[in-house]
């Protein structure tokens, strides 16, 4: 019962100060500017920390913990992947867009950046993109509901649908209130508190306990498939291509697009690729430690949850300081909400912006419109709550389909409108389609009862970006040239100074 109270204690005392973060920003948010990108002011150790948190998710803690624990290490091919994909998109993507999107009329979504852009007056491409945001964030945001729920049932024996409920409560008030200021400096916290989590975690829970229980045979081949075999090319090729969704990442580039400055950008790429680097590396370790000191776990997605409780705070515990416990429960929490925050408030700004202010209320003033984000919040919050009820939900596989989808969709499209100047709104329109359509054929229609995902074992993120870049590629050469004031507009981002004009 004291753990228990104690573990209350630190997460009541850790939800607080999100709240209070959240509350602080209440009133700061004037225009829809500052509400989705705080007024393009983040410096460089909130920026990194807070595209780093919002992107690994409960997924870092629980997902690739666990997929390590019932896997081995053959499973470390996705991590060099999203290793080799942060890196590349901090250092080819990150100043660009911010410089575009400030070029092109000030966009403070990623639709709205593409119909600026690519000068998309009919406005279809800017809608298709609000719809593929929407369609693929209910996912991603259910995949850390469920992350939520399933720590909360483990910790304090809740009922999983009153732990869902709980965590979406929670996630919804600070960002309800605070907008983007409040999301990214909560992530900022969440950021650190993960990382000392991950960190230190498995190196106490193996100095305290070694090597119980050994590895079994395998384990540690890191070309092997969790069965004794090896894995086939098409299998870590799938792992790797998990880096080509960073490209797409809706809630990782309006960090990009928010930062203040292009110097603040090099910064904050340092950070952020240092961060994720150190954390993947321990989530790894952390799948490894669990095996030898807790076997036989119904949900290989809890080892962390268990190592915690076995080192801090169960009967026996061989380090008894359960505030200790809690306060590192209060990380996979942190990793749940800071990507759950974003994925929220991204949804709603692309609903607010580029459908309900494009489409439907024209004159809205930017105080409506931040009024109808917020109900946005809810309202998308309740879609994904629908969605996480079904508790047998694997955050890994949620994570999984919805990331394909970002990075299909987007990937492909942001790279070249970046650095190819011949890229026109045919080929933008034709990539968002193709790679967003290919990746809900591969993933979720079924042919002879199974999808072509699954029969193939081809992940739907390496197929779906190929085939985008191809469209983009074929229908821009088969259709006009962008005309001068577009040619012109990629010349002044590339040579854009910071004089406070482009």
């Amino acid at each position: 019962m004291n753990n228990v109270i104690w573990t209350i204690g630190a997460f009541v005392a850790y939800i607080a100060v999100m709240i209070t973060i959240g509350a602080k920003f209440y009133g700061k948010n004037e225009t829809l500017s500052d509400y989705f990108l705080g007024g393009r002011t983040l410096n460089a150790w909130v920026a990194a920390l807070s595209a780093q948190a919002s992107d690994m998710s409960g997924w870092l803690l629980m997902g690739l913990p666990g997929a390590v624990y019932a896997l081995g290490t053959g499973q470390l091919w996705i991590a060099v992947g999203l290793a080799v994909g942060t890196a590349l998109n901090w250092i080819f993507v990150a100043k660009r867009l911010r410089r575009y999107t400030i070029v092109s009329g000030d966009s403070i979504t990623i639709p709205e950046y593409l119909e600026n852009r690519f000068h998309d007056k009919s406005k279809v491409l800017r809608i298709a993109a609000a719809v593929f945001i929407a369609i693929f964030f209910a996912v991603y945001t259910a995949s850390a509901f469920v992350a939520g729920a399933t720590l909360f049932e483990q910790i304090f024996g809740l009922e999983y649908n009153l732990s869902l409920l709980i965590g979406v409560a929670v996630i919804l008030v600070y960002v309800f209130l605070g907008g983007f200021h409040a999301v990214c400096w909560t992530d900022l916290i969440q950021g650190l508190l993960m990382l000392a989590a991950i960190l230190l975690v498995p190196i106490i829970a193996f100095a305290a306990l070694g090597d119980t229980g050994g590895l079994p045979a395998g384990f540690t081949d890191i070309l092997g498939d969790g069965s004794g075999g090896t894995q086939s090319a098409v299998s870590i090729i799938s792992q790797l291509a998990w880096g080509l969704g960073y490209f797409g990442m809706p809630h990782i580039l309006v960090r990009f697009m928010a930062i203040k400055s292009d110097a603040t950008v090099k910064r904050s790429a340092t950070i952020a690729i240092i961060w994720v680097v150190v954390s993947l590396t321990m989530a790894i370790v952390t799948g490894v430690v669990g095996k030898m000191v807790i076997a036989n776990l119904e949900n290989p997605e809890t080892v962390f949850i268990s190592l915690i409780q076995r080192v801090f705070m169960d009967e026996g515990a061989i380090v008894p300081v359960p505030i200790i416990g809690g306060l590192f429960l209060c990380g996979i929490l942190a990793a749940i909400m800071s990507t759950a925050d974003s994925q929220l408030l991204v949804t709603a700004s692309s609903f607010t912006s580029d459908i309900y202010k494009n489409k439907l209320n024209r004159n809205a003033s930017d105080r409506h419109l931040i009024w109808v984000s917020r109900l946005s919040v809810v309202a998308i919050a309740a879609i994904a709550f629908i969605i996480a009820m079904d508790k047998n939900s694997s955050v890994m596989d949620l994570v999984s389909n919805a990331w394909a989808g970002f990075g299909a969709t987007f990937g492909a499209l942001i790279l070249l409108s970046l650095y190819w100047r011949r890229v026109n709104r045919a080929g933008a329109f034709a990539g968002v389609l193709a790679g967003g359509l290919t990746v809900i054929v591969w993933d979720y229609i079924p042919f002879g009862g199974s999808t072509i995902g699954a029969a193939t074992g081809l992940y739907s993120l390496a197929i779906g970006f190929a085939v985008s870049l191809a469209a983009i590629v074929i229908a821009s050469v088969a259709t006009a040239a962008p005309d001068s004031k577009i040619m012109d507009e990629f010349e002044r981002m590339v040579d854009y100074r910071e004089t406070g004009s482009a």
